[in-house]
């Protein structure tokens, strides 16, 4: 009996060192798990592996035409919204003629020029040339001051700061976030690809009378999208009938583009972005920081955001209720 008793109390702490082992490799394995990194890059932060440092450099080189058209953005703040409006207008509101052309998504059609081989196929691309792109000012093509159209759409920081987080768990290039508190203090921080949002907007704020640039901001859009597509459309020099108008506002509101595969980015691969963490395309909507931020952090946001923005002619909506 001793002996079947001496022989279990073996078995079992074999198993249990077993165990130990395991969890200690399967720990060992999620640490140095690679996650992607942030790239610092001439005041810029570029992420490893999406970005090729050496290509963005000759983004400033670049010729510019007189039909090019860059949409700039803060990292969520209507990117993939402005694609499908400019897809659109260029269709005249033919939802079925944009969607037979892109295999994926729009990002097929008006791609982001920071992208690996993106600026060489910028180059020969032909007109009119739209593009989409995060990138800072002083690294973008410096012709645009001459030539082409810069459509520069601003958010409220408080919902980029949440939609950027939810962001960050589906998408497979950006590291997953510990948890809402870090990833908030890397937003203020500007420890986030697209830096900080703060200088991001000041910065080509102050440069929109040095270029031809509609600056709008995506509350406008969620406020009144009929009279914003009607800017963009003039904007542009585009030539539309009210019913064509109508189509690219009808196939521009959120919840038709959720519908729609190639806007609402569902087709993307699995490599790129990961569906079962969440939806590309969430709320869509203004003041959803409230159900995240701390009162803590609320005041700790407003008093970067105050001193950050005061001499800067913005105002933002900061709640829907405010509009509706």
């Amino acid at each position: 009996m001793r002996k079947k008793a001496c022989a279990s109390r073996i078995s079992t702490f074999r198993r249990s060192r077993t165990a130990e082992r395991t969890a200690v490799i399967m720990e060992s394995n999620h640490v140095n798990a690679h996650e992607p990194e942030l790239v610092p890059h001439k005041g810029i932060k570029l992420i490893e592996g999406t970005h090729d440092p050496d290509d963005v450099d000759q983004i400033c080189n670049l010729e510019i035409r007189d039909s090019d058209v860059f949409v700039i953005t803060y990292p969520k703040s209507g990117t993939i919204w402005m694609q499908q409006i400019l897809l659109l207008l260029e269709s005249k509101g033919d939802v079925t003629a944009v969607s037979k052309l892109s295999k994926y998504s729009n990002a097929d059609l008006i791609p982001w020029i920071e992208l690996k081989g993106n600026r060489q196929a910028f180059i020969t691309a032909p007109s009119p040339r739209l593009r989409v792109t995060h990138l800072q000012h002083h690294v973008m093509p410096s012709a645009l001051s001459q030539r082409g159209k810069v459509i520069y759409v601003a958010r409220n920081p408080k919902d980029v700061l949440v939609s950027y987080y939810h962001f960050h768990k589906v998408a497979n290039m950006l590291e997953t976030p510990r948890d809402f508190s870090d990833f908030f203090d890397k937003f203020l921080r500007g420890d986030v690809f697209g830096c900080s949002w703060f200088d991001h907007v000041k910065t080509w704020h102050s440069h929109k009378e040095d270029m031809n640039m509609l600056f709008i901001t995506y509350e406008e859009m969620i406020q009144d999208l009929q009279s914003v597509v009607r800017r963009i459309s003039l904007f542009l020099g585009k030539e539309m009938t009210d019913e064509q108008l109508a189509n690219v506002v009808k196939h521009s509101t959120f919840n038709i583009m959720k519908k729609i595969p190639h806007a609402n980015y569902e087709q993307v691969p699995g490599d790129l972005l990961n569906h079962h963490q969440g939806r590309f395309m969430r709320k869509g909507t203004i003041g959803d920081w409230k159900n995240h931020f701390t009162v803590a952090q609320n005041e700790r946001f407003d008093e970067t955001f105050n001193k950050e923005m005061k001499d800067v002619p913005l105002s933002f909506i900061w709640d829907i209720l405010d509009i509706e």
